[in-house]
């Protein structure tokens, strides 16, 4: 365990020193994000920062691990995300482009060999073989992390911060059940995204961009597919939904809000629970470190998930779920508005082009 605390070490000075190298490049190569009406930032920012992030991870990987065929799918399928990420974060390739990307890299790592093998069987208890489905069911839990997570990157460190919390979360469950190779490798992606984060937190001075949420979306995706789902526990498959409750919540309310008020769900809005804090009140800052309070409080909950009963994590597992749906009614994230307020929303919106940080 210290030698992979050493090699995270290595991965954040690495990631520390690349950053503003990276920072240059994007700036050289146009991949720049503008402020408009619905983004948070007010000033022309170098995005295109997960290359840092990529390339500390895989060096690092590659240094300290003896490479596997599932190594080896993770960083194929890692280096097709980032070479879509960052053509995306110069020019702006459309969504459909983005999704075919994400799908090419998922079914990449899944033909390496990691995939969700079993489902946890609620009813009956234990757990049921997925067979035929278990590649496409991994190829679809890959694709909605790695979106869930690019959607949630719309204020300064919150996507770092929320991968960091997850991949923390995940390699204390990885060394407490086994599970070291899964942890040995999140240790290093923490240290990646830590590095990052040093410029990232507000006031950032370089966005991560599609380039790095979508990396991080997709590593933290393939490592809950190693280590949570490969262990034969009852709630196997919620506690990595609760590590990653922030990005999945988000989506999937934000899927829920716009399907209520009859619009199309892939229409950016100003309702994502970091919009909502920032309307209640919050500053950037402290919207930022209020979600990473949910986040490792959510985490915390998927951890003790893995040692309680069926019945005991069922119960639990419903009032966490009380507690959300309570608190995104109350913050706005999910709820029916009026016309006029939408209105007052497309109208910040004229001249905007959506994109990162909104």
């Amino acid at each position: 365990m210290w030698n992979d605390i050493i090699m995270a070490v290595l991965a954040l000075v690495i990631s520390l020193v690349l950053v503003p190298f990276v920072a240059k490049l994007a700036v050289k190569l146009g991949a720049v994000d503008k402020p408009n009406a619905r983004k948070v930032h007010t000033k022309l920012m170098p995005r295109m920062g997960g290359l840092a992030i990529y390339l500390s991870f895989f060096a690092v990987l590659f240094l300290s691990h003896e490479l596997t065929q599932e190594h080896i799918g993770l960083f194929v399928g890692g280096t097709v995300l980032v070479l879509v990420g960052i053509v995306d974060d110069i020019k702006d390739i459309p969504a459909k482009v983005k999704l075919l990307g994400q799908i090419a890299a998922a079914c990449i790592v899944v033909l390496s060999g990691v995939r969700v093998e079993f489902m946890t069987n609620f009813i009956l208890g234990g757990m049921f073989p997925l067979y035929i489905f278990s590649a496409p069911f991994t190829v679809l839990w890959i694709v909605a992390i790695i979106n869930a997570v690019n959607l949630i990157d719309g204020l300064d460190g919150l996507a770092a911060g929320t991968s960091i919390i997850a991949a923390t979360t995940m390699a204390i469950s990885g060394y407490a059940t086994g599970q070291t190779e899964m942890a040995s490798i999140a240790l290093i992606l923490i240290g990646a995204a830590l590095g990052f984060l040093k410029y990232n937190f507000h006031p950032a001075k370089i966005f991560m961009g599609d380039t790095g949420s979508m990396f991080l979306g997709y590593n933290l995706a393939v490592l809950a597919v190693m280590g949570f789902t490969k262990s034969f526990t009852l709630l196997s498959l919620v506690t990595p939904i609760l590590v990653l409750a922030i990005p999945i919540l988000d989506t999937v309310f934000a899927i829920i809000r716009r399907k209520m008020n009859n619009k199309p769900i892939f229409k950016p809005d100003k309702n994502h629970l970091h919009h909502c804090l920032l309307n209640y009140g919050f500053n950037h800052r402290d919207t930022v470190l209020v979600i990473y309070a949910v986040s490792a409080i959510l985490a915390l909950c998927g951890l003790i998930m893995t040692y309680l009963n069926p019945s005991q994590g069922v119960i639990l597992l419903f009032i966490i779920s009380v507690i959300i749906i309570y608190g995104a009614m109350k913050l706005g994230v999910i709820g029916k508005k009026n016309e006029k307020e939408f209105q007052q929303e497309e109208a910040s919106d004229i001249g905007s082009n959506g994109g990162q940080h909104e």
